[in-house]
């Protein structure tokens, strides 16, 4: 009797290794572009003031200026103020037109076109950020594709408790006026990716990317 349990005991053990083995998959997404890999002293600073990764360096961070929301659907939301205006976009993602990069006998989703990607990771995303595009005065600030066109499952609005539309997004203005933060929390399988898109005198900078929040 003790030898059949001992053997179910050991099915049941492998059983739940393989699922296990089956469910997990690498991540190859680069960590070089998240918050604390950032060499700006002055912008790291004032990213900590509003990034969920930067949590643990935000004591005594005052609050950036607010870019507020002023339209919003769902494939779209708006900010204006202060002579900027940000719009950023999603699109649905056909894999036909793609080359799907898989893993596993589960054919976990890790590449799209030759490239790790964030949002939906693990599985085949159904929306992409289109476009982000941003005007300061009579100017258009040139957002490149390669600063969005590796994010997936945009997550523009929610509904609070009491159903009042919300936003985890934002667009920040630094204190001296020459720096825009553009930023977005989006949703992975498990947890989310925040990214920023950071524009300082009028042309697009840099972007910081974290995975793994709220998981």
């Amino acid at each position: 009797m003790k030898l059949v349990w001992c053997l179910l005991l050991m099915c049941c053990s492998m059983q739940v290794i393989a699922q296990e083995d089956d469910n997990t998959y690498p991540d190859y997404r680069k960590k070089t572009e998240g918050y604390t890999r950032m060499a700006e002293k002055d912008l790291k600073g004032e990213v900590a003031s509003f990034a969920l990764a930067a949590l643990e360096d935000r004591l005594n961070k005052s609050p950036l200026p607010a870019i507020p929301p002023v339209d919003y659907g769902a494939n779209f939301i708006t900010f204006e103020g202060n002579g900027i205006a940000v719009t950023i976009r999603s699109g649905p993602f056909d894999a036909s037109k793609h080359k799907m990069g898989l893993y596993g006998e589960k054919k976990h989703v890790v590449r799209i076109d030759g490239k790790p990607f964030y949002g939906s990771y693990g599985a085949t995303p159904q929306y992409s950020i289109a476009s982000v595009v941003m005007t300061i005065g009579k100017d258009t600030v040139q957002i490149p594709k390669e600063a969005y066109g590796d994010l997936y499952s945009p997550v523009f609005t929610y509904n609070d408790e009491k159903g009042t539309t919300r936003t985890y997004n934002g667009v920040y203005l630094s204190p001296d006026k020459r720096t825009i933060y553009v930023y977005m929390l989006n949703k992975e399988l498990i947890g989310s990716y925040e990214v920023t898109w950071i524009i300082q005198d009028k042309k697009y900078l840099r972007r910081v990317v974290d995975s793994g929040i709220l998981k």
